[in-house]
């Protein structure tokens, strides 16, 4: 399970910390690494600190978006300290593995970690299913980066050995590349119709909806089936009408 988990960093800032990662990484059987426009990577100091995970740094990958990292993704998950909205799903640490252990076999996760100052931004949230929260002494709930990896990484290594029941797939889940198209697509049939969006936040409700479900390939594909039905009628009845 932990050779599919992928993590990913988004605009770190200090490549000391991406070396702390990779070695909190290491000792928990992980070694995909992936990072989001890093201020500086290579590093002298990601080196030094990575303390022998230098195969780890050497394999990590640097890409232009989460998009991008998160691509090949079937389950994404968020750390976050926002406070709990009704609009999300949160999860400890140690229920995140759960889920994650409880994936069909051969199906890549990825954990998101903002940059030490901001987090993660909204669009990078929106990539996610659900957003992980660490439980900390409110009066100092202050996690450096590369504590918070430890800390999810050892959670995912512990349900490893002791994996619970899973979900019956019909299908593979489907990846984040399959999704964004969903979206877009969705986008697309919703202004053909004309569909009103009162909030201005339409889009980003009905992400959330589908990341929440766990939608398989046959499932987008249905849902894909049906918008271009949508579209193709509306387009024949303006025919009809001479537009």
């Amino acid at each position: 399970m932990t050779d599919l988990v992928r993590i990913v960093l988004v605009e770190p800032s200090h490549p000391g910390n991406v070396g702390s990662v990779a070695r909190a990484m290491k000792t928990m059987a992980l070694s995909d690494l992936v990072l989001v426009r890093p201020r500086a990577f290579p590093h002298p100091d990601a080196v030094a600190l990575a303390a022998g995970a230098d195969d780890v740094l050497a394999a990590a990958r640097v890409v232009d978006s989460v998009a991008d990292a998160v691509a090949d993704c079937a389950f994404v998950a968020g750390t976050t300290s926002r406070p709990r909205n009704f609009s999300w799903e949160f999860a400890t640490p140690r229920e995140t593995a759960a889920r994650v252990a409880a994936l069909p076999d051969g199906t890549r996760a990825a954990l998101l970690f903002g940059s030490e100052r901001f987090g993660l931004a909204n669009e990078d949230l929106a990539h996610c299913a659900l957003l992980v929260r660490i439980p900390a002494n409110p009066a100092y709930a202050s996690l450096n980066l590369a504590m918070s990896v430890q800390l999810l990484t050892y959670e995912l290594f512990v349900a490893r050995e002791r994996p619970e029941g899973k979900r019956q797939w019909e299908a593979p889940p489907a990846e984040a590349a399959e999704l964004e198209h969903l979206y877009a697509h969705l986008a697309q049939v919703l202004a053909e119709v004309e569909f009103a969006d009162r909030t201005g936040y339409l889009m980003e409700r009905l992400r959330r909806l589908f990341n929440r479900t766990g939608l398989d390939k046959n499932e987008i594909n249905l849902l894909r089936g049906i918008l271009s039905a949508v579209s193709g009628k509306r387009r024949r009845a303006g025919a009809g009408r001479g537009e």
